[in-house]
């Protein structure tokens, strides 16, 4: 008897093992079943409320797409199926879903059409890393009930300094539905370049769209307002917002190139860096761009940047309407022109009922919380993420160490940013921990959640793009999606490898922490 208790248990101990579950990010309840389910394309998708017509829509392309199999789209019961539902799971979490698969069908239930989307993305998911056989994808059988930790799963990416392209945006945006992300932060302005069409002041792309960080004259790269609905309709479709990022009082040599009655001017490392905050004409020249800005984004977010903007207002201190802008207003010094001129700037999309978003340099502001979040990018000064949370305002947290993806992975890479010496493999990355961070515990309801910032001066190409990019993008997924106690470094490891063959069949060239030598590291401006 105990001979055949302890067969049983070694069964199903390498049953367990053999079923563990392949989905990135790893859902929080993921137990294996036995069995199977076939689908082919006599597998119906049926859906019971009308407005998951689109999730049904959407799951027939994306199985079309990756493995050639037709699905009809009906009504009723018949069996075996695939259902789509919506239910209350969650009065907490709108994102939750379940995800029943069982021999005789499939069940994907979500608190919102959200919920049932994410539920699709699992299945899909499976259905990537199964077996095709005699015409079908044999997936696992698996119960799955799982919600997101975070409200916020972002990813930002600069186009100023290098331009990439709508391909290339809506690629990245795929992969962001298929990990669970949600935010897409578009960095479109700054030094290099200037990246988005202004009808009211055509001079900012056709001028300042002129060059790129490595090569100053590059032809203008720009995307007209047209590409962007386009590229924001396709977002939308995923369940991801995309958060325009049009950076001021800073950053602004782009614009200034274009417009320079507007220009605060610089310094000699930075010149022409700043927008001219002692000018009324500067404030109207800017709401008119934000405005523009405000109807292409339904997020109701713009991120104003606001960081560094020491590094080039050194002309501020000899500018005569600044001078008259302090000893009007009691402005103290240059800190506090820079707060004036920031609360303006918020004031003006508050009129257009959107939420402003801002650095960590604006964690002391006296903006209001329930319309301001901060994003907390210095790792070197934890008291900035202390500060913004004491201060009452909702926070993002990307600080450089791990989340950004511009740092080298390995210390062999040549291209890309380390500090101190340090950078951000893929293990760092999974390992990061909200536990050693200055945070209260009444205030862990301020952290909406994380996000990684793709900077791109070392990113000439898109090889380059991917290659810092992927895989590392998975293990964001698991620590903005997964609850802390459900991570398990080694169980991930697994799960990635799983994920690079997906890489390799969908032609992305992506960096292999296992073995760094398969794919090379590109060169600047390669186009491998």
């Amino acid at each position: 008897m105990k001979n055949k208790l302890l067969i049983a248990f070694l069964f199903l101990c390498s049953y367990a093992f053999a079923q563990q579950c392949p989905i990135i990010p790893l859902p929080n309840h993921c137990e294996a079943v036995a069995g199977s389910f076939i689908i082919n394309s006599s597998t119906p998708v049926i859906f019971e409320k009308p407005e998951l017509q689109k999730e049904a829509n959407y799951l027939q392309q994306e199985v079309l797409k990756t493995t050639g199999l037709t699905l009809s789209i009906q009504s009723g019961s018949k069996l075996p199926a695939i259902f789509l539902n919506i239910t209350r799971l969650s009065e907490k979490n709108s994102s939750a879903y379940n995800l029943e698969i069982r021999p005789t069908g499939v069940r994907i239930s979500g608190s919102t059409e959200q919920g049932v989307f994410y539920g699709l993305t699992s299945l899909m998911q499976l259905v990537r890393q199964s077996e095709i056989k005699n015409s079908g994808v044999v997936i696992p059988c698996w119960n799955i009930k799982d919600a997101p930790r975070f409200q916020w799963r972002g990813l930002m990416l600069d186009e100023s300094r290098h331009f990439f392209g709508t391909k290339t945006v809506k690629n990245i945006i795929d992969w962001m539905a298929y990990y669970k992300f949600n935010k897409f932060h578009w960095h479109l302005t700054d030094m290099p370049g200037w990246r988005i069409e202004i009808k009211a002041y055509p001079l900012l792309t056709l001028v300042g769209g002129v060059g790129n960080y490595t090569d100053h004259l590059a032809s203008a790269r720009y995307y007209t307002q047209e590409e962007i609905r386009e590229i924001v309709a396709y977002a939308k479709e995923r369940f991801i917002d995309v958060i325009p990022e049009i950076d001021m009082p800073g950053h602004a040599t782009a614009a200034n190139k274009a417009y320079p009655a507007y220009s605060g001017g610089g310094s000699a490392k930075f010149p022409e860096f700043t927008f001219n905050p002692g000018k009324d004409s500067t404030y109207l020249f800017l709401s008119a761009i934000l405005k523009e800005t405000d109807a292409l984004f339904p997020s109701q977010m713009i991120h104003l940047g606001g960081d560094e903007v020491h590094f080039g207002n050194e002309k501020w201190n000899q500018n005569e309407q600044v001078k008259q802008l302090m000893q009007k207003n009691n402005l103290a010094d240059l800190v506090a022109v820079e707060r004036y001129f920031t609360k303006r700037m918020a004031d003006s999309l508050f009129v257009l009922n959107n939420k402003v978003l801002l650095w960590d340099e604006a964690a002391d502001s006296d903006l209001p919380r329930d319309k301001t979040i901060i994003f907390w990018w210095r790792h070197d000064r934890p008291q900035q993420l202390k500060k913004a949370l004491d201060n009452g305002f909702p926070v993002v947290m990307c600080p450089r160490l791990p989340f950004y993806f511009d740092y080298v992975q390995d210390s062999t890479q040549r291209y890309g940013g380390r500090w101190d010496g340090k950078f951000n493999p893929i293990d760092k990355l999974y390992n990061f921990s909200t536990s050693t961070l200055p945070i209260g515990t009444n205030q862990y309801n301020q952290i909406m959640g994380i996000q990684a910032n793709l900077w791109t001066e070392s990113m000439q190409s898109k090889s380059k793009l991917e290659y810092m990019l992927f895989p590392r993008i998975t293990a964001l997924a698991e620590d903005a999606w997964t609850n802390e106690d459900q991570k398990d470094l080694t169980g991930f490891k697994e799960r990635v490898k799983g994920q690079l063959k997906l890489y390799k069949k969908d032609d992305v060239y992506y960096y292999n922490p296992f073995n760094p030598s398969q794919t090379p590291e590109p060169f600047i401006g390669s186009e491998l």
